[in-house]
C-alpha cells in the first residue's frame, strides 16, 4: 500500500489530491469513515490524516484539522529558511483547514484525538517514540517481557537511550528473571551506566513504556505492528502505579535470585510448580516466564524427578504437598520432607 500511495498520490497534507480531499472532508464531517473507504487514498494513511479508530479497527478517524494546521505551520518553519517557494503553498494549506475547522463542529471523538491515538506501522511508531525521547526531561520507566533481549532490539532503541543518558534522564527497566543470561542485556547496561537500573520478576506484564509519566506506549497487537499512544492523565497514572507495584516486587539485577530452600530446586521450577499448580498449559508458561516452550518442559522433567512423581497429576499432589504450589514461604522449620524422597534441606 505505502508504494502504491508513493505513485499515484505524491503530495503532502499542503495539497491533497482530489480523493483524498473528499475522503478527509467526510471524515471530519461524519467523525470517522470505514477504512475501506480510504482504501483508494492511502495517503491519508501515509499523511497520518486518518488512523484506526481504537474502538473499532475496521473505522478511521481523522486527525482534527486544527492539529493539522500545527503540523503545517510546524513544517513551514523549518523549512523556511531553506525553500522560500514553499511558503504560499502551506499558507493557502492552512486557511483551507482552517475554514474546514470553522465550518464543522467539534467531534466527539476530537476531546480524545490526542489522549488515544493508534500508530499503524513501525515507521509511526518509531517517529513517535523519537518524538517522545526528545521531549523527555525526567523519567522513563519500562517492562520488557520475552526473555532474553536480542541483540537487535537492544541496537534499535540505543540510539534514544544514549539521548536520553546525555541529557541527565533517569530510566527504571523491569525484565524478567531469564534476561539476566543475556549478555547483550549486560553489555546494555554496562554502557548506560549509572543511567539506567534494572530489576526483574519472575514474569511481568506486555510491553510498556512511560516518558515523564505523561506518554505511555503500550502495543495494539500480538505481533507489535501496531501500538497504542496514551496520553490520558488517568490512564497513564494507572499504569504508572502498575510499575511501581511491581518494582516494588522485583530483584535487582546484581542481587543473586533467592533460594528456594529446597535441595535441588531452582528459582524458576519454583515459579513453573506454582504456574502448572494453576493449571496453566506448557506453553502458556513458557510464554509468561520468557522461556521457550523445550526448555519448560526440561524444567518440568527435573521437577518430576526430584519430587519423585511418575506423572503429572503426580507432580502436582507433589507441588503441593512441599509448598510449591504458591509464592516463597519463608523457612519455619530446618527440614522439609519430599515424599517418596530424602529429606531436603530448608536453607
Amino acid at each position: 500500500m505505502a508504494g502504491h500511495g508513493a505513485e499515484e498520490h505524491p503530495h503532502g497534507a499542503d495539497r491533497l489530491c482530489e480523493a483524498g480531499d473528499r475522503v478527509y472532508s467526510r471524515a471530519v464531517r461524519r467523525g470517522r469513515v470505514p477504512r475501506r473507504d480510504a482504501e483508494p487514498v492511502p495517503c491519508l494513511l501515509e499523511l497520518a490524516l486518518l488512523h484506526p479508530d481504537p474502538d473499532d479497527m475496521d473505522w478511521l478517524v481523522p486527525t482534527p484539522p486544527q492539529e493539522v494546521m500545527t503540523r503545517l505551520l510546524r513544517g513551514m518553519y523549518d523549512e523556511v529558511s531553506a525553500s522560500q517557494r514553499r511558503v504560499g503553498s502551506a499558507v493557502a494549506a492552512f486557511e483551507w483547514y482552517a475554514g474546514l475547522g470553522r465550518r464543522t463542529q467539534p467531534a466527539p471523538w476530537a476531546s480524545e484525538g490526542s489522549a488515544i491515538r493508534v500508530l499503524d506501522g513501525l515507521a509511526r511508531i518509531q517517529a513517535a517514540m523519537d518524538e517522545a525521547t526528545q521531549a523527555c526531561t525526567t523519567e522513563v520507566l519500562t517492562v520488557q517481557p520475552g526473555g532474553i533481549r536480542r541483540e537487535a532490539e537492544l541496537s534499535e532503541g540505543l540510539h534514544r537511550a544514549l539521548a536520553l543518558r546525555g541529557r541527565g534522564v533517569r530510566m527504571r527497566d523491569l525484565y524478567t528473571h531469564v534476561a539476566r543470561h543475556g549478555q547483550g542485556l549486560l553489555n546494555y547496561l554496562e554502557l548506560m551506566g549509572d543511567a539506567v537500573e534494572a530489576r526483574t520478576l519472575d514474569e511481568v506484564i506486555d510491553r510498556l513504556i512511560l516518558f515523564d509519566r505523561t506518554v505511555a506506549f503500550i502495543p495494539a497487537n500480538t505481533d507489535r505492528t501496531m501500538a497504542l499512544e496514551l496520553r490520558h492523565p488517568a490512564i497513564v497514572e494507572y499504569l504508572v502505579t502498575v510499575f511501581e507495584r511491581l518494582w516494588r516486587l522485583a530483584i535487582p539485577l546484581t542481587a543473586p535470585l533467592p533460594d528456594t530452600g529446597i535441595e535441588g530446586i531452582s528459582h524458576r521450577e519454583q515459579s513453573i510448580a506454582a504456574l502448572l499448580a494453576e493449571g496453566h498449559q506448557d506453553a502458556v508458561i513458557a510464554e509468561r516466564l520468557g522461556i521457550s516452550v523445550r526448555t519448560c518442559r526440561a524444567h518440568i522433567a527435573r521437577l518430576s524427578e526430584t519430587l519423585g512423581a511418575a506423572s503429572r497429576t503426580q507432580l502436582g499432589v507433589r507441588i503441593a504437598q512441599v509448598g510449591l504450589d504458591g509464592p516463597p514461604r519463608p523457612a519455619v522449620s530446618p527440614t522439609l520432607s519430599v515424599p517418596g524422597q530424602e529429606s531436603r534441606t530448608v536453607r
